[in-house]
Formats: C-alpha cells, structure tokens, sequence
C-alpha cells in the first residue's frame, strides 16, 4: 500500500489545484506536501503531478488516481461519522404500555444524565412480537416471551403482579364484594389472547368467571383507562398501574388475590454483542435503578397482602 500521508497529500494538492491550497488545508508546509507528492510518485514509480514556474497541474496518471483517491477517503469520512454517531445514539425498544406507563415519565432523568446519547425510541416490535438486536441496541419485554429471537441477554426490572380493579363507581354499580361477582362484569384484556385473566383464575378459580369473554385492548395502558372509565375490571399491573392504585381512580377488590405473570416479569433484553457496550451499559444502570422503587413497592405490597 502506498503510505496514507502521501495520498493524503496527494489528494489535497490535487483537489485544491496545488501545493499551497493543500498544506493550508492540512497544517503543514508547501515543501512537506511536496515530499510527500514526492513519495507517493516515486511509490508507484509515475510522475503524478508536472511541475511548472506557475505551479502543477495533474499527468494524465494523475488524473486517473485523483477520484480514486478522492472517493476512498470520502468512503472512509462517511463510514467514521456513521460509526461515531452509532456509538452516541442508542436505539430502545419498549412495548406502547410499559412506554407510556413507565419509560416515558423517567426518560428525561437518562437524557440529562447522559446528554452524549440521543435516544431513539420505538415501540414497534417484530410481526411475532420477537426482538430485533441489529435494528435495536436494548429493548424493554417480559422474560419468558415464547417468539423471541435469540441469543439474548436479559435483565430483570421488576415483577409483574396481576389483581383485578376496577373504577370505584364500577365497584358500586355491580356491589363487587366477593370474588365470585366478578362473574357478573365486563372483563377487559389488554391482549387478544387474554393471558392476563386466564391466568389469574387459574390462580383463583371462582364460579361463572370465562376470561374469554369481555373487551380486547391493544395494550394495558388503554385497557386501564378504560377501567378508569367505568367500562370493567382490568386485570392491573401493581407497577404499571400504580398511579391510579394510588390516586382511588382505580380500586383493587380483593387485594389479596395478587397474581404472577407466567410471562415473567419486565426486563431489558438485548442482544449479546452489544450487551457490553458503554451506551448499553449506561441504560441497564440507570433503569435497574429507577426500578429500584417499583420493586420495593410490590414487595411492600405483597408483604402487606401476605
């Protein structure tokens, strides 16, 4: 290979017409520029440039190695500035409910924390639900998720603790005092597959009770405000809905009758390549911290029900 100095100067002095316009160009002297022109010339064994009392002007190999040389260096610019705008931009991944119930309110404390990292964040996950490691740099999922691609890396948040609630109206209308009046309201799901009530009246068999009945949600954030609407019981999540467990807008009946989520709980998963990478790793601290609340609220709940 020719030495990189010597292109480099060469590539200067061809664009800028001359020796002068490339050493301003590159912070050195005219006749360093010329040595190097020079080098490269007796490198390849051709004459690059003619020189002339007026200055140079390109041979006829001159011309031909000029784009060549222009182009890899170019190539060589757009790959640098790509690969250090990777290295600052972290690409996140979270499902609409957890996105607008947990990571949205807290994102701003990560961006001021680390302002050297943009953060993109989507909420579009593979058609199978799965998680993409090239298209993200950490995502945010339940730890047993059955499509998910794989290797990956996992990182627990906090659990998923699953109790019927409802608005305090709803609660009225319907006199839900004991767990069998479930059987009697709208149940509402925030999946299509109605996991979240299938598996707590596993848990809790009461009589009349059908999760397949009720109203499918795109996600629990929507199902939640529709409990708090009045419309049914929403199985909540004792993270997820904390806010309105707290503010009376949501009621749970039967605090007691708390469910684990077979799914698992609420984790970062990424893929195990960029698992370590300063950015990643940045993320990972920060959000298992902030979740350092929620996991001792449900702890504070469960011990309280237990």
């Amino acid at each position: 290979m020719p030495p990189l100095n010597a292109l480099r100067a060469f590539e200067a002095a061809a664009r800028h017409g001359g020796f002068i316009g490339a050493s301003e160009e590159l912070n050195v002297t005219r006749g360093a520029i010329s040595r190097h022109v020079r080098l490269l010339e007796e490198h390849l064994g051709v004459q690059l440039f003619v020189r002339l009392a007026q200055g140079v002007r390109l041979t006829t190999a001159g011309r031909q190695l000029q784009p060549v040389v222009s182009e890899a260096f170019a190539l060589i610019l757009r790959e640098s500035e790509r690969l250090s705008s990777d290295a600052s931009e972290l690409r996140v991944i979270c499902p609409p409910g957890t996105s607008i119930r947990w990571l949205l309110p807290r994102l701003e404390d990560f961006r001021r924390l680390h302002p050297e990292l943009r953060v993109r964040l989507t909420t579009d996950f593979l058609a199978d639900g799965g998680f993409d490691p090239v298209e993200s740099d950490i995502g945010f999922s339940v730890a047993n998720w059955p499509n998910r691609l794989k290797p990956l890396e996992t990182q627990e948040l906090f659990p998923v603790l699953l109790t019927p609630a409802c608005a305090p109206a709803y609660l009225k209308e319907k006199a839900i005092t004991t767990p069998k009046d479930l059987a009697a309201c709208n149940l509402l799901h925030e999946t299509r597959n109605h996991t979240d009530w299938t598996d707590w009246a596993k848990n809790f068999p009461q009589p009349g009770i059908n999760p397949s009945e009720g109203q499918d949600f795109p996600n629990i954030d929507i199902a939640t405000k529709a409990a708090v609407m009045g419309i049914g019981v929403v199985m909540a999540d004792l993270v997820l809905c904390r806010e309105e467990l707290e503010a009376g807008t949501l009621v749970a009946p039967f605090p007691k009758m708390v469910s684990e989520s077979p799914l698992g709980g609420v984790c970062l998963i990424g893929g195990t390549e960029k698992w370590s990478l300063p950015k990643v790793k940045a993320f990972r601290s920060w959000a298992y911290d902030r979740a350092a609340a929620d996991r001792a609220s449900v702890c504070h709940l469960m011990c309280g029900s237990g």
